[in-house]
């Protein structure tokens, strides 16, 4: 078994074992709540700590490397929300929350274990510096875009309503404290002593097993619930729509091999499980949220790998 299969194999391996998990019953939904919890707010912001605080950003901010990725998002996104909306007669809420399951990659919970099963350390430092500005931007737009359509029901949010809403989500997000955190202590440039690495590595060495286990507990509480042909569509062109995208951008960008490859398999990983807390915040489209995530979920296990060797083929 080559080394890119295994570990992809080991990856969705322990997404599947948390699966299991939960459908056999040995393991309760409140556990993988707390799973989940742990992994979020403890274990993965000290891992982006950690690599920031030892971050080397070359000659500055890697503008190439966003350049690639985030126009992918909005790309997909675009077409996603306008599909659910003109070809599936949804609501423009719904749109919207179609719209960001299609450009809203996994990158936590997946992304991380998986970026340091295939590309190690480098790429895993890669991905950090696109997951040090991924979740505000795509946050913020998700809240910036309900605010103008509107909610289902009710008046709309005033604009300094919806500014102070999305600075309160920003700036208690625990992976961003992290992220925040580290960058401070790498411009401070204080060693950190050995206990405090001690104790950030005993946490932070744990954050991707225990992540793709909780990720595969907590499919087993989104499911797949009512119309699914939607989720269908938006699931398809997360997989194929938004790598393929990021491909031909890093492409023509002429990014190093490591970072394209990086940009590729992270546009290539399945919807994560923030649009369906966006879509239960706003109160609507909870289900093609959640199928949309189960559904590339299940199928990302052959199409991550078809990326990952296409642009293994591209890049070299």
């Amino acid at each position: 078994m080559s080394s890119l299969v295994e570990t992809i194999a080991f990856v969705f391996g322990l997404v599947a074992l948390g699966y299991a998990s939960g459908w056999r019953s040995f393991l309760n939904e409140a556990t993988g709540e707390a799973l989940t919890a742990f992994a979020v707010s403890v274990a993965v912001p000290l891992l982006l700590f950690r690599t920031m605080a030892n971050a080397d950003f070359g000659d500055g901010l890697p503008w190439g490397l966003w350049a690639a990725y985030f126009p992918a998002i909005a790309a997909t996104w675009t077409v996603s929300q306008l599909m659910v909306v003109y070809v599936f007669k949804r609501e423009k809420q719904a749109g919207v929350v179609g719209g960001l399951a299609g450009g809203f990659s996994n990158l936590v919970l997946l992304g991380i274990p998986f970026m340091l099963g295939v590309y190690g350390q480098r790429g895993f430092e890669t991905l950090s510096l696109i997951v040090s500005i991924h979740l505000p931007i795509v946050i913020g737009m998700s809240i910036l875009l309900f605010g103008l359509v509107g909610p289902v029901a009710g008046p709309k949010a005033s604009p300094r309503e919806l500014l102070a809403d999305f600075a309160r989500k920003m700036f208690s997000n625990p992976l961003i404290i992290g992220i925040v955190c580290g960058l401070l202590w790498r411009f401070i440039g204080m060693e950190m002593p050995s206990l405090m690495s001690r104790l950030v590595d005993s946490l932070a060495n744990v954050a991707g097993p225990v992540a793709l286990f909780a990720m595969g507990l907590g499919l087993r509480r989104y499911g797949i619930s009512g119309n699914v042909k939607p989720a269908m569509a938006v699931a398809f062109l997360k997989l194929f729509l938004m790598p393929a995208a990021a491909l031909v951008l890093a492409k023509l960008i002429g990014l190093p091999p490591m970072s394209a490859k990086v940009v590729v398999a992270a546009a290539s990983l399945p919807t994560g499980v923030n649009p369906y807390l966006i879509a239960s915040q706003f109160g609507t489209g909870q289900a093609l949220a959640s199928n949309t995530t189960t559904i590339g979920t299940a199928l990302a296990v052959l199409t991550t790998a078809f990326w990952l060797s296409i642009a293994q083929w591209v890049f070299g």
